[in-house]
């Protein structure tokens, strides 16, 4: 057996020294420029790769990252343990409780994205010339493939953007994270199986619908009794005292490892298992938001851009760049995945306003587009020109989602909520250190405002939204919130705790702020507003610290008046 060596030592802590650095660096300043880390962090594996190092300075090249064996294989093991956890923390982010109570309108418009991208790539890419494919015997598998690549949709994309739209705590955001999170599911097992399918295409027709049921049969039991058996299970952790985050933590790694065991010897990827112990691990309830995070921030922190940056040292993008195939895979993909969603929101009974929104959050293919090209690429179903095709249709679509969700908002109705919103709505001490009572609390003040349901219906309402998706978010803000028929006008009561309650928030802040809000169930223009413009107001310091030292509620209504008056949400151009 041949061991690493010093030098390959050595070299391994330069090649993260540099992957790590340089992509974390340039990552964040592609984030303060509202673009997704993504494209940095392949930019940098572009620099540092055959593209540019190796075409201009190939001896440095060949001495930074030589072809050696094990030196390459001590960096491709972290990059793959970098996608196994991208695609656990992926599953995190799948709340397939709420996508539950969601499914009629969730999987309409998954089902829509699914069906008709699929539709729509299969026929360009089976008539694509023999020179694009790997093996032209082939051709039907690998359509089939570039159909089903062309339409996993990149929740953390999504996601992403509508927390920097303060969409994420909207019913319009949950929605959407519902059918995303459907279509992700949905996806990633049909890519599953075509991957399947072709590793192992001289299997017979029973050990093929072995592998089919045993698929279906895991992924069902995951999602069913294995979600309980996690949420148990992770409940007893807390129950026990044991140290947090980091026992979860490490809970959840081994239940991926498990289950990525399992799904390899079923005979599909242990990639799938990964995701499906992430949605696992996502639906329990005791795994607060704060821990969440610290499993969201070690996977983009560190494994995640290995993998990305390590993706431009294997392909020379330059040699491979084909015009017609970026054009072909950006526009079908971005197309595709439009237009199903459209369909999608149309065959509901959402309010139209919604419908262009929501058909633009499922167009970016971002990260999960790449991580599909990558192993087809390793496993020889594709080609270099392709696979960097479908890397720069992803970072195209993701790039463009920002903008273009944030020009689609532009079109709603504005909205000035100082005309539902008064002094009079105003608690200046919530008693209660308890989130129910003090949305209770909050309840009986909106009561107060004239023609509204009794304040037990309003709590009701509003409690069963929050435990459908949390309403925290940073910084100590809370905006509990419900939609209610025959409610004539929008209805806003704030409520100050000095003290903080706790409200499981992203970043583990008692919540101080807290707005409860009710609006009218067939206008989403007014609450999609309502809520960007309340978390927009607090996100300033200055703001927050003005309430906190006001001195009864006069003073506090002051200090929220001259916030709201100086903030807009939307800018539109007069």
């Amino acid at each position: 057996m041949e061991y690493p060596s010093e030098h390959h030592i050595f070299l391994f802590l330069i090649q993260l020294l540099l992957l790590i650095g340089l992509a974390r660096g340039l990552g964040e300043v592609f984030r303060h420029w509202r673009q997704p880390p993504l494209t940095a962090e392949i930019l940098v594996g572009i620099l540092l790769g055959p593209t540019i190092l190796g075409r201009y300075f190939p001896e440095t090249f060949g001495w930074l990252f030589p072809a050696d064996v094990i030196q390459v294989s001590m960096l491709e093991t972290v990059a793959w343990l970098g996608v196994l956890f991208l695609l656990l923390e992926t599953g995190l982010e799948i709340d397939f409780a709420s996508a539950w109570r969601q499914r009629a309108e969730a999987v309409k418009i998954a089902l829509a994205d699914i069906v008709i991208p699929m539709a729509i790539a299969f026929l360009p890419f089976f008539f694509l010339p023999d020179r694009f494919l790997a093996d032209p015997n082939q051709r039907w598998l690998f359509a089939i493939f570039m159909a089903t690549v062309l339409t996993i949709s990149a929740l953390p994309i999504a996601a992403r953007a509508l927390h920097d739209l303060h969409l994420t705590k909207t019913d319009l955001g949950f929605l959407l994270m519902s059918a995303l999170s459907v279509n992700d599911i949905i996806g990633w097992l049909i890519f599953s199986l075509v991957l399947s399918f072709f590793l192992h295409a001289d299997l017979e027709i029973g050990r093929t619908a072995l592998v089919i049921l045993g698929t279906m049969g895991f992924t069902a039991f995951c999602l069913t009794v294995g979600r309980a058996l996690t949420n148990r299970a992770i409940t007893k952790i807390h129950d026990w005292g044991l140290p947090q985050p980091g026992s979860s933590l490490t809970f959840i790694c081994l239940l991926g490892l498990l289950c990525g065991a399992i799904t390899q010897k079923i005979g599909i990827h242990a990639l799938f298992g990964f995701f499906l112990a992430g949605i696992m691990a996502g639906g329990a309830k005791a795994l607060s938001e704060r821990t969440r995070q610290v499993i969201s921030q070690m996977v983009y922190a560190i494994f995640v851009p290995v993998f990305f940056a390590s993706i431009g040292l294997k392909v020379d993008f330059l040699a491979n760049f084909n015009v017609f195939l970026v054009l072909l895979v950006t526009v079908v993909g971005v197309g595709g995945r439009f237009i199903g969603a459209w369909i999608g929101v149309a065959w509901t009974h959402l309010p139209r306003a919604n419908r262009m929104t929501i058909a633009i959050a499922h167009t970016p293919g971002g990260a999960m587009e790449i991580v599909v090209g990558v192993l087809a690429l390793e496993y020889g179903l594709i080609t270099a020109p392709v696979f960097v095709a479908i890397v720069f249709g992803a970072i195209f679509s993701s790039v463009l989602l920002g903008p273009w969700m944030r020009a689609s908002l532009l079109k709603r109705r504005e909205v000035s909520i100082l005309e539902f919103f008064s002094a009079r709505g105003i608690v200046p001490h919530l008693t209660t250190s308890d989130r129910d009572t003090a949305i209770r609390e909050l309840a009986d003040k909106a009561g107060e405002q004239g023609a509204l349901p009794p304040a037990e219906s309003l709590s009701k309402a509003v409690l069963e939204r929050e435990y459908a998706m949390g309403t925290a978010v940073e910084e100590g803000i809370a905006l509990p919130h419900a939609r209610l028929k025959g409610l004539l006008k929008p209805v806003i009561v704030f409520g100050r705790s000095p003290q903080g309650i706790e409200w499981d928030s992203p970043d583990g802040k008692p919540a101080q702020f807290i707005f409860l809000i009710l609006t009218p169930l067939d206008d989403d223009d007014i609450q999609v507003q309502t809520l960007a413009l309340l978390i927009r107001s607090m996100s300033q310091a200055k703001v927050r610290q003005q309430i906190l030292d006001a001195a009864d509620k006069e003073a506090i209504w002051t200090a929220l008046r001259e916030a709201l008056e100086t903030s807009r949400v939307f800018r539109r151009k007069r």
